[in-house]
């Protein structure tokens, strides 16, 4: 388990990487397109580019995000309910949160195959939009195998790895 656990923390890791460099890009396209607005020459095609960008902003950071339990968590009636029972809390948050990752890959290959089909692209740039899709894809099962794997460890170690480190 441990060896599945630092794997997961290294694709994790990665995924953050990239989704850290899209931001560069983003906040470079941006900045580029705004100065050439003010010169009467705005960059073209900025936003199929940032549109695409986000797709690698936002996903490349949702496990890192779980991973450091940065969700959205309700917590009002944590201190009314036993240790036990926030404990099932968890893990049932868990599972949950890898069923709507998965359902997310699901729909979004679907919709992958169609751009695929009907060779969708970008408005301007006629940037292929299956490879977006593609990587959606992939940064999306890795938020649901990441979350499988801590509701795993949830159940059989008792431990939570949001609560053992803050990365």
């Amino acid at each position: 388990m441990e060896i599945l656990r630092l794997l997961a923390d290294k694709l994790i890791g990665l995924s953050a990487l990239i989704g850290s460099v899209g931001l560069l890009i983003e906040v470079c396209i941006i900045l580029v397109d705004v100065i050439g607005r003010a010169l009467g020459n705005p960059l073209f095609g900025s936003q199929d580019m940032i549109t695409m960008t986000m797709v690698i902003v936002v996903f490349g950071g949702m496990a890192i995000c779980d991973r450091g339990g940065g969700h959205i968590s309700i917590d009002i009636f944590k201190s009314h309910f036993s240790a036990s029972m926030n404990h099932m809390i968890d893990i049932v948050a868990a599972v949950l949160g890898a069923v709507v990752f998965m359902m997310i890959v699901w729909t979004v290959y679907e919709s992958l195959l169609l751009s695929r089909m009907l060779n969708l692209s970008t408005n301007l740039l006629n940037l292929p939009k299956a490879w977006f899709q593609w990587v959606l894809c992939c940064f999306a099962l890795l938020t649901s195998f990441a979350m499988f794997l801590r509701a795993i460890e949830l159940i059989f170690y008792k431990r939570d790895v949001c609560e053992d480190e803050k990365i």
